[in-house]
């Protein structure tokens, strides 16, 4: 069994010692919040669970705290990828709910699967998920002073369980001062992806990550017999030819790990049990 989490790059958020240490404490706990889940869950179940909590931390670009877009406005897209049956599913700029992963986990049992806009928001109040204001005055000072710059912020996490299933699950608040309607990476097969032989969850600027296709790249080469190692930087290779901005983490069915970004510092923390380690 293992899990790593991601959540975001540094540059979404103030560079302060205090910063940096608070988000290093909040790591750490849901990494291990998450792999205690995991002892008794499927890699799925568990991974919602994990970004459910980057969600609810306002640390994090996800869920409370997700930026405002140009507008004023606050959209959110979360997905949510099964290694073992290979479904996928998501909501992309759905509004006013707390945990947009798990709308996307309550699609994974309907046929329409990923769902945006008005359609997701409708969803949402039609399966009983309560109106949720995700901005937090932080968030607000910023869109009012015309202060934040573009965002790279996203939360992941991705899982491997004690059956040797594999699945991971993206959310995003956003960018930050967007055209209403654009859309990220996280709720596509770009930004978030697995197989039975690997998952991959991505972070960065969404556009730059489905111009790669980073994600299914990773796993699809992986699945054709790289090492994850090789299939990262292949990948990896390819976005420095528009330079690219991502970051991503991955674990294969092996349980190996591999992380990697194109521009510093994307912050994540890989646990199996007994090793816990922040990389940032």
């Amino acid at each position: 069994m293992k899990l790593l989490i991601h959540g975001g790059f540094f540059s979404e958020f103030s560079q302060s010692t205090e910063t940096k240490l608070a988000k290093q404490a909040a790591m750490e706990r849901i990494a291990k919040s998450s792999f205690d889940f995991l002892k008794t869950h499927s890699a799925l179940e568990t991974v919602v669970f994990a970004v459910e909590q980057l969600e609810n931390d306002p640390l994090f670009n996800a869920g409370i705290g997700s930026q405002i877009q140009s507008d004023g406005v606050i959209r959110m897209s979360a997905s949510l990828m099964d290694g073992n049956t290979k479904k996928f599913s998501g909501v992309i700029n759905v509004q006013q709910v707390k945990n947009p992963i798990r709308i996307a986990e309550h699609l994974m049992g309907v046929d329409d699967r990923v769902l945006g806009g008005e359609g997701a928001n409708g969803y949402a109040v039609k399966n009983g998920f309560e109106a949720f204001s995700t901005e937090i005055p932080d968030r607000r000072a910023e869109f009012e002073a015309k202060r934040a710059s573009h965002g790279t912020g996203t939360v992941g996490c991705v899982a491997l369980d004690q059956d040797g299933k594999l699945a991971a699950a993206t959310s995003t608040g956003g960018k930050g001062f967007e055209i209403p309607g654009r859309i990220s990476d996280s709720a596509t097969v770009a930004g978030n992806y697995a197989n039975a032989d690997c998952a991959v969850s991505c972070t960065g600027v969404g556009e730059d990550i489905v111009s790669g296709a980073v994600a299914s790249k990773i796993v699809t080469r992986v699945s054709d017999g790289f090492s994850i190692e090789k299939a990262f930087n292949k990948t990896f290779d390819e976005l420095k030819e528009f330079d690219g901005f991502a970051g991503a983490i991955g674990l294969d069915k092996g349980g190996g790990i591999y992380w990697q970004e194109s521009h510093p510092k994307i912050v994540f923390a890989a646990y199996d049990g007994d090793n816990f380690t922040v990389f940032q």
